[in-house]
């Protein structure tokens, strides 16, 4: 930890942010190699027709495979409704068989290109004390069958059954193995307080004497998760899905972690890292609503490296995105606007981030002549990007004319 003024923060070397505020950029890396290799040329199109949805206005859109893309805009220009209510809704009712209606649209064409596709939001995994990182990620299955073979769970007769705080048999029964007890609050919300039986540690006494080098099951819930795969790096069916946490920036919450503390943002992160645990089928499609809300530069250069993993695998990511480090690491964008509201719903332009520079650049040229500057329309996510430095888009902006 450090403090100080924000041109002196950089020189201590405790912080994390100090490097953010000058040189280093959180998509440095990612861009670094895309620099060196050139960003991913789209592998295949799903092509979107005649969305007329909300303040969409009777819009064509390709979306490009096996590619990370951004759709980028002005709020309320467009992007939830788009990507979440019309593509999202479409692909989940016809890959899926969900009851989603989408908004209207013409056609979708191309889903033979894909098998399946996954909205990672920022809901909440679950709304009691009983859903929590571990049990959401199914690492905590893997646990329970570890300590059933401890030889104290043999003398005793424990199951994995045993170890499981959401059904009866080694749980606390006071609180069901919430840890917690709900106190209902007339004309305020429900309170959560410690179970007084078991102190917060969901299992019964008896339970806990069941232990695995010297931690007993309440003790692993209550470790980090970096510390849980240090300790379980010898069993990889463990380790490999703690890693994943690990990798999305988890590695500091506990595996026993409730889910109504976790925030929006993080809920996301585990929901990511699940996904990444699963065998890849490399024909995915990941949906992500702003996954940076709330996240240090330290985090979104994580997740940017998570990200092009899933694009690696061959799978395709779809991120609807404000912050200017993700769009400029993507490899298409698709930029709606060019305003808000009655004044948005239009594709703007659409390329990898160096051409949506040049659209912007090129606007600026010819607005000055008012029947020119018609002919194309105001890209604010060009500009910002311009501004944002082209020498962190490979300097291709730079260095193409503008007509």
């Amino acid at each position: 930890m450090a403090h100080a003024a924000p041109k002196k923060l950089e020189s201590i070397r405790e912080s994390v942010t100090g490097p953010y505020l000058t040189k280093r950029r959180a998509c440095d890396a990612v861009l670094a190699r895309k620099a060196e290799h050139g960003r991913r040329e789209p592998k295949g199109w799903l092509d979107l027709r005649g969305v007329r949805h909300r303040t969409l206005k009777g819009l064509d859109v390709k979306v490009p495979l096996g590619v990370l893309t951004a759709v980028t805009g002005p709020s309320g220009s467009g992007k939830t409704s788009l990507v979440l209510e019309v593509l999202w809704r479409a692909l989940a009712r016809r890959l899926h068989a969900a009851r989603e209606q989408p908004g209207h649209h013409d056609a979708l064409k191309g889903l033979d290109q894909i098998d399946k596709v996954i909205l990672v939001d920022q809901e909440s995994i679950g709304s009691t004390p009983g859903s929590t990182p571990a049990t959401y990620t199914g690492v905590f299955d893997h646990i329970r069958q570890l300590y059933a073979k401890v030889p104290e769970s043999r003398t005793r007769g424990f199951t994995p059954r045993t170890f499981s705080f959401n059904v009866a048999g080694g749980r606390c029964e006071a609180c069901e193995g919430l840890g917690q007890r709900r106190v209902e609050m007339h004309f305020l919300p429900d309170v959560w307080v410690e179970c007084e039986h078991c102190r917060g540690r969901r299992f019964s006494a008896e339970t806990l004497h069941a232990k695995w080098h010297g931690k007993s099951i309440a003790d692993i819930l209550e470790m980090s998760v970096a510390d849980a795969a240090a300790f379980f790096e010898t069993v990889p069916q463990v380790s490999r899905i703690l890693q994943t946490l690990v990798d999305v920036g988890l590695g500091y919450v506990t595996l026993g972690q409730p889910a109504p503390q976790l925030s929006g943002g993080e809920a996301q992160r585990v929901k990511l890292s699940r996904e990444l645990a699963k065998p890849g089928t490399g024909s995915t499609l990941y949906i992500l609503d702003e996954p940076t809300t709330g996240l240090h530069f330290a985090d979104i250069e994580k997740l940017l490296h998570v990200l092009e993993r899933l694009v690696d695998a061959g799978n395709t990511v779809l991120v609807v995105e404000h912050n200017l480090e993700v769009i400029s690491a993507a490899d298409w964008v698709l930029d709606l606007g060019p305003e808000a509201g009655a004044g948005g719903g239009q594709l703007v332009a659409e390329g990898p981030p160096e051409d949506i520079v040049i659209h912007a650049r090129r606007w600026q040229k010819q607005a000055k002549h008012a029947a020119a500057a018609d002919a194309l329309l105001r890209s604010h996510t060009g500009e910002a990007l311009d501004a944002f430095g082209a020498t962190h888009l490979g300097g291709r902006a730079a260095g193409r004319p503008i007509a």
